[in-house]
């Protein structure tokens, strides 16, 4: 009976808000109001796209490491999820253009929107971000100092000079430029049925030895028109707008911070490591020794979830 319990608390729940007026997904291990009286909450920012059920496994990992004791909660970014049937892409049009919700300064409001309305201002905070995701932690702390942060985890950390790194001179013309091309192929991809779309995604994800199923579906989703077109959008602000390394919040939060770079990240270079690492020579850095891909998610979710917890269980009470 108590493996039938913890098998149901582990199953994340998946719900659908408006968030600053866009569709957003949250999967939940967990609720805020705790039973054991603990006030504390994981909250996972992805990377880009920001699919939340990528990192179901990561979540679920998290969540029973720590003896299921803590919620663990992934938020998407706006518009990169398909919306129920009940609802539209966004409540108001004019509104959501106004803010630019989809644009990288509309993501971080956005997170920013969600801590305010749909977590206790009580709840004491572990933020993980992947890639954006880190970038989009650091806005939050300088945003908004007074958030009870107990840590911050930087997975694979894109917080600077995106567009020169080898895979950002790829991509910054397809997406600065050239997105609009990618949009009919898109399209046309989002009319096949979806048993054809999941076998073409197991088909491109072939060559990944250890692939975590649970991503597929997910992928699947992403291949909806509006999802990519958004997700692709975000990208080219990032390449505008990801510059010059926040040292000020990083130097006012650095006994919080966390980083884990690549060792082999086109996303993120090995330099980086080193000049952030001698810019704070007491902060806490580390480089990725498995050979562990900037996806993570994609085939070794368990393991940076457990190192996760390696990293920060002294830090909490389980």
């Amino acid at each position: 009976m108590d493996n039938v319990v913890k098998h149901r608390r582990l199953e994340p729940q998946t719900d659908f808000i408006y968030c600053c007026g866009a569709i957003t997904e949250v999967l939940k291990c967990g609720s805020c109001q705790l039973h054991s009286g603990h006030k504390v909450l994981f909250l996972i920012i992805p990377g880009n796209p920001g699919v939340v059920g990528f990192y179901r496994t990561f979540i679920q990992t998290i969540h029973s490491m720590f003896g299921y004791h803590y919620p663990v909660w992934a938020v998407s970014h706006a518009g990169h999820c398909v919306p129920p049937d009940s609802m539209d892409m966004v409540e108001d049009v004019s509104s959501a253009a106004e803010r630019d919700v989809f644009g990288l300064n509309g993501q971080i409001e956005h997170k920013l929107a969600f801590l305010r309305r749909h977590v206790p201002s009580e709840t004491s905070l572990v933020l993980v971000g992947h890639s954006i995701g880190c970038y989009i932690i650091l806005d939050i702390m300088k945003r908004n100092p007074k958030l009870k942060i107990i840590k911050a985890i930087m997975l694979f950390p894109t917080i600077e000079r995106m567009a020169e790194t080898p895979q950002g001179k790829v991509m910054t013309p397809v997406l600065c430029h050239m997105r609009y091309v990618a949009y009919l192929p898109l399209f046309l991809l989002s009319l096949l049925p979806e048993g054809l779309k999941a076998s073409l995604i197991k088909l491109v994800f072939g060559s990944i030895r250890s692939l975590d199923h649970t991503v597929v579906q997910p992928t699947v989703g992403l291949l909806n028109g509006d999802c990519a077109v958004n997700a692709m959008y975000m990208g080219g602000q990032e390449m505008r707008k990801v510059l010059e390394r926040d040292n000020i919040t990083i130097k006012k939060n650095l006994e919080k911070l966390i980083f884990y770079y690549g060792a082999s990240d086109h996303w993120c270079p090995v330099q980086y490591y080193h000049d952030i690492k001698q810019d704070f020579p007491h902060g806490h850095f580390r480089l990725c020794e498995n050979g562990f891909r900037h996806a993570f998610v994609l085939d070794a979710g368990k393991e940076v979830a457990s190192m996760v917890f390696e990293w920060i269980s002294g830090d909490l009470r389980t």
